[in-house]
């Protein structure tokens, strides 16, 4: 069935991701648990620890309904993540650039925010041909669609731009 091929986004128990990822491998279903490694520091002593990604998500590739319901029924497994009425989907190209970010020895200490930006709010812009350049959030749609009003020259320029070209402002 068209409808649940593809990689969906499960659900799990806190702290189960590990356990739910190895019961899906061994249950002959693709899945795929991202992890990065963090230095966690106790009193004596530093040690270099993985902890998920995306906490509580495991991605599963599903190709028949029988794949859909049998992963969801791994001992952990709690649901599929929906946005309204449609499940989450994730495509190829999405797995295979966290797989290329997670792989990749140059980056380090990679965290997920999925944080907006506040209208009102002041941020910095990090990258292209308004970088350094100050700007007030005016609205929000999601992720990749932020307007912002830059001031210069006493005018103002309304630009979208996706969030991660924003930074802290720095107060001068």
């Amino acid at each position: 069935m068209k409808l649940y091929r593809g990689w969906h986004v499960l659900y799990v128990k806190s702290r189960w991701e590990k356990k739910v990822y190895e019961s899906l491998e061994d249950n002959s279903i693709e899945s795929f648990f991202p992890q990065t490694k963090t230095i966690k520091q106790w009193s004596d002593r530093k040690k270099m620890v993985l902890k998920p990604l995306f906490p509580s998500y495991v991605f599963v590739k599903i190709n028949s309904s029988l794949e859909f319901h049998k992963a969801l029924s791994v001992n952990g497994a709690c649901a599929y993540i929906r946005f309204g009425k449609e499940y989450a989907r994730v495509t190829e190209k999405e797995i295979n650039q966290i797989k290329l970010l997670i792989g990749d020895k140059n980056i380090s200490d990679i965290e997920t925010n999925v944080e907006l930006p506040k209208i009102g709010e002041v941020k910095k812009i990090a990258c292209g041909p308004l970088n350094g350049l100050n700007c007030e959030i005016v609205k929000v749609d999601n992720l990749n669609k932020i307007i912002v009003r830059i001031d210069s020259l006493q005018q103002n320029i309304m630009a979208t731009i996706p969030s991660y070209v924003l930074s802290k402002a720095s107060i001068i």
